[in-house]
């Protein structure tokens, strides 16, 4: 069966994904900007080079794959250098109001998977030595708006029937673990902090070295499916085959795919140099029960990173215009629940942010286009869900489906 993408400008809209200065430099990793004198012809070609392509591209080479990873921008230069990269289990819907919307079974399923994938990806970051400021944290979430502290131990009592960890800490307990005031939470063990950028380049860099090709800075303006293959253009009118195709291009979405239950959002952060150098660090990942809900972590040098404040809408130039104001709303927020962290903004940035129905992603076949395959990891936790896609997606391409699939599938329909 032959299928065509619709005629677009683009396969894949344009968005002013970050703007402002982010603690993560960009990292060089190997490209060519020159398209070869052939047409490409590929196993698998891959559009987007953030995390979600690198982890993808990771998982594919490794298997023995032959991968073509294709970008609108340099390398790693999309919204994944806007991340603040905590690397946590629990999604943004917590395990109780989840199991109320698609049943406890499909519930506690989604949340399994997503510990195993942080584990997973624990697992690689240490078996490729990549040097990415990975650490270990435990993490805190704050009673909120939308679990107080006697939703707090409701939702401990889920987790727990459902085999997962969490202890309850009282106000008077968190203020002595966090110093933080007035606040009950639950903490997790196993979760995760690093520096995405460097992660993304890292993962890119080991692809390479297998064999993937990477090529950067192209537009894709056409897609057809026929006999088995996928074939695109670039906007130069350059041609690639491949048995597979897999979008990783984050918040700008492909036009084949259906952005029924997803939207686009838009966030801020901020990052804060305490004035005092004799202060505890900030052990804890630290964030709210609350939509939306604030989130707070350390860098290595001992600067403080706080973000939130997400809007639901997708404009750039409202975004950016916000961003003044909003870096101070979030320096209040944070002097307010830490004053022991006042201190100098050295950064402040702002970008888009996905959301979605349930809090879940979604990933894998496009529906009409055979060998097309997409990743929405909307939600807080963007790395937990790209390392889930690069599981799902090598299963399937290998012709093992994963048992799981059909909880993130874009046809999916939840059987309470």
């Amino acid at each position: 069966m032959k299928r065509k993408s619709p005629a677009r400008a683009q396969l894949t809209p344009p968005r002013d994904l970050v703007t402002g200065s982010t603690p993560w430099p960009i990292v060089q990793v190997p490209h060519s900007s020159r398209w070869p004198s052939r047409p490409l012809s590929t196993d698998v070609a891959i559009i987007g080079t953030g995390i979600s392509g690198a982890l993808i591209a990771d998982a594919l080479t490794d298997a023995g794959h032959d991968v073509v990873l294709i970008d609108r921008r340099r390398p790693g230069n999309g919204s994944t250098r806007a991340s603040t990269a905590l690397v946590q289990c629990e999604i943004d819907t917590p395990l109780i109001q989840l199991a109320d919307k698609i049943g406890p079974v499909n519930a506690a399923q989604i949340w399994r998977r997503s510990r195993l994938a942080v584990d997973a990806l624990h697992d690689r970051v240490q078996q490729l030595r990549l040097d990415c400021d990975w650490e270990e944290r435990p993490a805190l979430c704050l009673d909120g708006k939308v679990l107080s502290p006697r939703g707090l131990r409701a939702e401990q009592a889920v987790r727990q029937r459902a085999g997962f960890q969490a202890d309850y800490l009282t106000a008077a307990e968190v203020e002595h673990v966090a110093r933080i005031r007035g606040r009950a939470a639950l903490r997790t063990a196993r979760n995760y902090q690093c520096d995405p950028a460097r992660l993304t380049s890292g993962l890119l860099w080991r692809s390479h070295e297998r064999g993937a090709r990477i090529f950067a800075p192209f537009n894709l303006v056409a897609l057809e499916t026929r006999r088995g293959r996928v074939y695109m253009k670039t906007v130069d009118g350059h041609s690639i085959s491949a048995r597979f195709v897999v979008f990783a291009t984050g918040y700008e979405l492909p036009h084949i795919v259906s952005a029924k239950g997803h939207s686009v959002h838009s966030t801020w952060v901020i990052e804060v140099q305490p004035y005092r150098c004799d202060q505890p660090p900030l052990r804890h990942l630290i964030w709210e029960a609350s939509n939306p809900y604030l989130y707070i972590r350390s860098t290595p040098c001992g600067r403080i990173v706080c973000g939130g404040a997400d809007e639901k809408f997708a404009n750039a130039d409202a975004r950016d215009q916000k961003l003044p104001r909003k870096a101070a709303y979030l320096r209040r927020r944070l002097l307010a629940m830490m004053p022991h962290f006042e201190g100098d903004l050295t950064r402040a940035w702002c970008g888009s942010f996905g959301g979605s129905t349930h809090g879940t992603p979604t990933m894998g076949r496009i529906p009409g286009y055979p060998g097309c395959y997409c990743v929405l990891g909307y939600g807080g936790n963007g790395i937990t869900f790209s390392m889930l896609a690069a599981q799902l997606i090598r299963s399937d391409i290998e012709g093992h489906p994963d048992p799981d699939a059909h909880l993130f599938s874009f046809d999916r329909e939840y059987s309470q």
